[in-house]
């Protein structure tokens, strides 16, 4: 339970971040800093909680996101001018947590599992760039966008990479997409395909 919530806030934490340095608001009005800060925290904490009951993946990145982007975006607030070292202790702390995942029965299985798991790692992202220069071609998107968008990465590690070029957002949407996509329709192929290996053969 804590290393969940662990997740959660760091996720949120990002999602802030990210955020509120793609969405800049034209002509603000002028707020002292740290409670410009301290509103922005609200907003992501605020969306990042409602998100969590939804159950949807990722649901802290996405709802932190969401709801200081739209505060952002509103442009009530001035822009969000985070202290120095801001994005490199939440690179540090996803790092961390990310980390602490890897156990030593993990460590056990991948010594089983070290071929498959080299060949589907090389087949995603080669696969992963193809799509993402096919799309930057063929749709006239940003390529940075495209290729992180399609890369095989998690929401929270993509965003982070996406935010260092300034298009940490977009990258987020498009992961949240793929994300919902594949938890809400890969259980139902897999139940179809279990059920007609199951069927009974016919007569």
């Amino acid at each position: 339970m804590a290393n969940r919530w662990a997740d959660h806030t760091t996720e949120m934490a990002i999602a802030q971040v990210i955020s509120q340095t793609a969405f800049t608001p034209q002509d603000p009005p002028r707020m002292h800093g740290p409670i410009t800060l301290l509103l922005y925290l609200l907003a992501g904490l605020g969306g990042g909680l409602l998100a969590i009951r939804t159950g949807i993946p990722a649901a802290p990145l996405a709802g932190a996101l969401l709801g200081a982007g739209l505060v952002s975006m509103s442009g009530k607030l001035e822009a969000a001018q985070w202290p120095q070292g801001t994005r490199t202790a939440l690179e540090i702390a996803i790092g961390t947590v990310i980390g602490t995942s890897l156990t030593s029965s993990a460590l056990a299985e991948l010594r089983l599992l070290w071929r498959p798991a080299i060949l589907i790692t090389v087949t995603l992202v080669m696969t992963g760039l193809v799509v993402g220069l096919w799309c930057s071609r063929l749709l006239g998107i940003d390529p940075i966008v495209a290729l992180l968008g399609a890369a095989p990465g998690g929401i929270s590690g993509m965003s982070l990479v996406g935010a260092e070029f300034g298009v940490g957002a977009a990258v987020a949407a498009l992961h949240a997409v793929r994300l919902i996509t594949v938890l809400v329709v890969l259980p139902l192929v897999v139940r179809l395909v279990l059920s007609l290996g199951q069927a009974p053969p016919a007569n």
